[in-house]
């Protein structure tokens, strides 16, 4: 069986997180520049069992997608284009952002770290991870 792995995916920077083998726990991975992240997705699947991607679909509150989907869509048509054989799966990534934070804040990590942008956008993946797992 191989990992899921999750893409938080943002205009300047791209988290990412993933499954253990047997698929129990999500954990964040990394944060990387969004330009860098065919090449790097292409690295990590030539080195890693990856069955599935999921990917963060931004919804407002109202159900509808967010403004972000603009830059995300051309994104899942090239990720499709790349990587035919891998299934890309979109899930609700409602108030990840937020959580992320929270969960920051009552993990005791101090201010600075909390103010690390990259830090909340891969735990923002893990997030939608494990919410993805969750649902399974």
């Amino acid at each position: 069986m191989g990992r899921i792995l999750a893409i938080d995916y943002g205009k300047k920077r791209t988290g990412l997180a993933v499954t253990d083998p047997l698929r129990i726990t999500a954990n964040p991975l990394v944060t990387i520049e969004t330009q860098q992240l065919p090449d790097w997705l292409k690295d990590y699947f030539d080195n890693n069992n990856v069955d599935a991607v999921v990917i963060g679909h931004p919804v407002q509150l109202n159900g509808q997608d967010s403004e972000s989907m603009q830059y995300i869509r051309p994104f899942i048509k090239y990720f499709k284009q790349l990587f035919p054989k891998i299934p890309l799966v979109e899930f609700d990534e409602r108030f990840t952002s937020t959580l992320a934070h929270q969960y920051m804040l009552t993990g005791g990590m101090k201010r600075k770290q909390r103010q690390d942008k990259t830090v909340v956008d891969k735990i923002a993946a893990c997030i939608i991870l494990e919410d993805y797992l969750q649902t399974l």
